[in-house]
């Protein structure tokens, strides 16, 4: 018994690791980089950074090359930022030309899906923490569902970020051409590798033991010491 509530807490820490990745995907806004193509020096051109929330421009002027892209950058380099947030449930014509390109209904299924794993990972969190009291540990199976439930929307809002950055580079109406995925991205898939692979993890910790031979059941099996 001592064993598997050991088990228990080193893959809850694991989730707290997750659940920290989540979050600091979900508010962060370096989901993806995107600039125009540069061909020549001593211009001054835009970058732009988003995540699920906001989109942030940068104009940098470009006086060197960058070794690795041919695109406006490093975000690094000095430059005037403007952030600016998605107006999800407004409408209007004055709308940014970004939210105009980029397919509007992209950015608000990413948003509600990160919403969405966002309840399941303080459901599953709730259910964990009263699990640690004995009378509750069948708490633990919900809390495991509702962890690997969380990796499953933050990944399905990873994919439909990816489409949204695609469909818009390849749009006529945007400047943007180069793009990369950023630390917000790379979060949102680390996350949903510990949520899921965790969750069932914790799941199996939390079923009964097996019977060690044909005829016992699971109902008159030894208890564990």
């Amino acid at each position: 018994m001592e064993g598997k509530a050991i088990r228990i807490r080193v893959a809850f820490c694991f989730i707290l690791i997750g659940i920290s990745l989540m979050l600091a995907a979900v508010v962060t806004d370096h989901w993806a980089v995107l600039s125009p193509k540069v061909e020549k020096l001593n211009v001054t051109c835009e970058v732009a950074h988003f995540g699920l929330w906001r989109l942030c421009t940068k104009r940098i002027f470009i006086q060197e090359p960058d070794p690795n892209s041919k695109g406006c950058g490093p975000l690094s380099l000095p430059g005037d930022h403007n952030c600016s947030y998605f107006k999800h449930f407004t409408s209007g014509e004055n709308e940014e030309i970004f939210e105009v390109t980029t397919q509007k209904e992209y950015s608000i299924s990413a948003a509600a899906l990160a919403i969405i794993g966002v309840g399941f990972m303080a459901m599953g969190t709730v259910c964990t923490i009263l699990a640690f009291n004995p009378k509750r540990n069948y708490l633990l199976k919900p809390a495991a569902m509702f962890y690997t439930f969380a990796g499953l929307c933050i990944i399905i809002a990873v994919e439909v970020i990816r489409q949204s950055v695609k469909r818009m580079v390849a749009s006529e109406d945007t400047v943007w051409i180069e793009y990369y995925y950023s630390w917000s991205f790379s979060c949102a898939c680390s996350a949903f590798a510990l949520l899921f692979i965790c969750g069932i993890a914790l799941l199996l910790i939390s079923l009964p033991r097996m019977p060690r031979n044909p005829w016992e059941t699971c109902m008159d099996a030894e208890p564990e010491n």
